[in-house]
């Protein structure tokens, strides 16, 4: 069964915002900018998500869940342990969207602070989203594992058209995937989290646990 969420607005979080804007130091420069943009960009976003439970079942070298299957280790380490998985989608919708498009062509800064503005509202949206996953676990002495997308490691990209199915992501949520894998609306996320026994999950996910040192926006 598919299931659908509609959240309220997350808390802001402006120093992610300046995380993903590139914006080091404690600038406060930007300050005004950003809240002007948060102003413009309250009005626009929503916060929606779909998401259900897949058993897991594990092959020498491979993992299925459900009708997806895959050979990928950065996968099975992430989900260690789990003998079931939530699979979700999650979205802030395609009015925002636009609006980045709208000031990519008359004020490059501003189209700037809302891209960053829409990496921290869906990113929020899916901690959210697992917070409350957590809770309901949480009486049946289960919680989530950090959640991983494709993409991360070596989950390949192609696992999207999977997940796409499996969700029934345009009906569901309105966010459909291109031939070229690109979700519309751009600022979405699919993620696999395992389900794990509470007593065996230690510790909360952050980018110290990823192998991606280069990364940009790594903290």
């Amino acid at each position: 069964m598919i299931s659908t969420s509609i959240f309220d607005p997350p808390e802001w979080n402006d120093r992610e915002i300046m995380r993903y804007a590139r914006i080091r130091g404690a600038d406060d420069s930007y300050a005004h900018l950003i809240a002007e943009c948060k102003s413009e960009a309250e009005p626009v976003l929503s916060y929606r998500v779909c998401y259900t439970y897949l058993d897991i079942i594990r092959y020498n070298n491979s993992i299925s869940l459900g009708n997806i299957y895959t050979s990928s280790t950065t996968l099975a380490k992430a989900i260690r342990g789990a003998d079931a998985a939530l699979l979700f989608a999650a979205t802030v919708g395609a009015p925002f969207d636009r609006l980045i498009q709208r000031y990519s062509r008359i004020s490059p800064s501003k189209a700037l602070i809302m891209q960053a503005i829409g990496a921290e509202r869906v990113e929020s949206l899916c901690d959210a989203f697992c917070r409350k996953m957590d809770t309901e676990l949480c009486d049946d002495g289960k919680c989530l594992t950090p959640r991983v997308s494709p993409g991360y490691g070596d989950i390949s990209l192609e696992m999207q058209r999977d997940i796409f199915s499996v969700l029934d992501c345009p009906r569901k949520i309105g966010l459909t995937l291109d031939e070229s894998l690109l979700m519309s609306p751009s600022k979405s996320v699919t993620a696999i989290c395992g389900i794990v026994d509470s007593a065996k999950q230690s510790h909360k996910q952050d980018c110290s646990d990823c192998a991606k040192t280069d990364c940009v926006y790594r903290k």
